[in-house]
């Protein structure tokens, strides 16, 4: 894995840029009655970089906007299929999910860099973010200047398993709970697949029910970042909690439709692309190993571990994420 870095342009920022407001944004009409939306910051003529939102279903979140120097870099960010100003919303019952995959969000990607006359970009996200992020960049590596991922996941079964079975060795309580809240004869399977089905009842209780108790548990698990932020998932608006976790839980479901171990396989297909992959030393849900085996795989990817991040982050991984992006807008 690669440990050096050409002589700054810029001294690196250590906290986020002031807040800045999109010069252009839209709704892209994607296929399947999907409107995508999207929005770009900064300079017209300064390096483009797409943020890449995580859950799946959180939609992009304008902090993200202050990552990137405004002087030098156009930022794109857009709401994936079915969540934050995307619609149809997947709060809505109504809406179908059927079009609604990886392969869908690759295609929608590509088709807005196209809409916006971009030739590459800068790719920046993490969480489920960096899955999409790996599945774009190795179906379209050309397009691709570099990459910034915070929060390494490959959405492979394992994460999935660890994150809503096996981290439960470490909060047997909120596991219970998260399990219990299930019918009984749900509770010894898969429960990512009986919460899924939950989410699409016809019974309204039955789904904001199930969506409260996912995010109760996804909430236990980070609960130790006293440095992050605790508590995140449930503090989000009762629509866009629906749409989160129904999104999230049919990805999972479905583990992403990826097949198993693809991501790292298919690894040798970045090469040439220069890659940070920023990763807490305490992330209970999505541990180290992943982001590890994709630096081995990935000769031109630096890792950076924060010894005192979780999953939501804390001031050393945030001043991270704004060296790596400042060294790519000066190096690519």
């Amino acid at each position: 894995m690669a440990q050096h870095h050409p002589a700054p342009e810029h001294a690196p920022p250590t906290e986020p840029f002031p807040p800045i407001e999109p010069y252009a944004h839209g709704l892209l009409a994607a296929g399947d009655g999907q409107q995508v939306y999207w929005e770009t910051c900064g300079n017209p003529d300064g390096k483009p970089a797409l943020v890449v939102h995580g859950g799946p279903g959180s939609g992009c979140k304008p902090g993200n906007r202050q990552l990137f120097d405004p002087a030098r870099h156009r930022v794109v960010l857009f709401d994936q299929r079915g969540c934050g100003r995307s619609r149809p919303h997947a709060a809505d019952p109504a809406t179908s999910l059927e079009h609604n995959t990886t392969e869908h969000l690759i295609a929608d990607m590509e088709l807005l860099r196209e809409h916006l006359g971009i030739d590459r970009w800068l790719l920046y996200g993490g969480s489920w973010g960096s899955t999409l992020i790996l599945a774009y960049a190795e179906r379209h590596p050309g397009r691709v200047s570099g990459i910034v991922i915070n929060g390494v996941t490959m959405t492979r079964p394992e994460e999935t398993d660890w994150l809503y079975h096996g981290v439960g060795r470490f909060l047997p309580g909120p596991w219970e709970a998260f399990r219990d809240a299930l019918p009984e004869p749900e509770r010894h399977g898969n429960l990512v697949a009986a919460y899924n089905r939950r989410l699409n009842s016809p019974d309204a209780a039955t789904r904001t029910a199930a969506a409260r108790d996912w995010c109760a548990w996804e909430d236990a698990v980070i609960a130790h970042e006293v440095l992050g932020k605790p508590g995140q998932y449930s503090d989000r608006p009762s629509e866009a909690l629906q749409a989160f976790v129904r999104i999230t839980a049919h990805y999972f479901a479905h583990d992403a439709w990826l097949e198993d171990g693809a991501l790292l396989r298919d690894a040798h297909r970045l090469a040439g692309i220069p890659g940070t992959l920023i990763h807490g030393r305490l992330d209970l849900g999505s541990p180290l190993r992943t982001a590890w085996q994709l630096a081995a795989a990935w000769p031109d990817a630096e890792l950076v571990i924060v010894e005192d991040s979780g999953h939501t982050g804390s001031p050393a991984l945030r001043r991270a994420v704004l060296a790596a992006i400042a060294r790519h807008a000066d190096g690519s």
